[in-house]
């Protein structure tokens, strides 16, 4: 019987010492068990089904049908898993096309094994996990269809003063919150306060979320 308090992880990726090097790391948190690999989309919609893992470590970049078309078919294999893409792409279109295809989250390579390991934790939670590199990329996508009347999220923006739209600029832009800090002439630990101020205001509980109602109310 598997413990209950243990995120069972399948790892989807063409990359077969990807693969192992992942699932090594993986299995250094007691929180998580890798119960499966695969290598194509095919594949991993199989041993999705056989194994209904809780969480689906998704690459994009696989041979035959890239991971965000792959990404309905696994969710209908395992219906509770959360998908979380894994990859090497920037592109602003496989963000878009990850999130609207239902994944959890979307993550680069490049980060490093214990921020990846409390991106899962979060996504188990219920959040959704945006790289930092990529927010102000999903900002400008979602601008292309932001609407020019008055929006709620406006009307949520008047209860912002001067300073936290300062913050929220920043937000949208992707900034962190050193790089904010710098830009504004404060300290990084005050604009952290600022920040959970913002979102407290605006009702939502991460950057990203705040990150898009910006761009929904034509903030830049």
């Amino acid at each position: 019987m598997p413990r209950a308090d243990v995120i069972r992880i399948l790892v989807v990726d063409d990359h077969t010492l990807f693969r192992r090097g992942l699932t090594a790391l993986l299995s250094r948190e007691p929180s998580f068990q890798v119960v499966g690999d695969a290598a194509d989309a095919g594949a991993a919609q199989r041993r999705a089904q056989e194994l209904q893992p809780d969480l689906i470590l998704l690459d994009n970049h696989l041979p035959g049908v890239r991971g965000v078309d792959a990404l309905p078919a696994l969710r209908e294999a395992a219906p509770q898993a959360r998908v979380l893409m894994l990859t090497v792409s920037e592109d602003e279109q496989d963000l878009s096309a990850a999130l609207k295809a239902g994944a959890a989250g979307y993550l680069l390579k490049t980060i490093e094994g214990d921020a990846l390991a409390a991106a899962i934790h979060r996504i188990m939670r219920g959040d959704n996990v945006v790289a930092h590199e990529m927010t102000s990329k999903l900002v400008s996508a979602l601008k292309g269809g932001a609407p020019a009347a008055p929006t709620p999220a406006a009307t949520l923006l008047h209860s912002l003063s001067p300073r936290e739209r300062d913050i929220l600029r920043g937000i949208a832009r992707g900034a962190s919150n050193k790089e904010i800090g710098a830009d504004l002439g404060i300290a990084e630990t005050t604009v952290k306060i600022h920040v959970q101020h913002v979102l407290r205001k605006l009702d939502v509980s991460t950057r990203v979320q705040a990150a898009v109602l910006a761009a929904n109310a034509g903030v830049s």
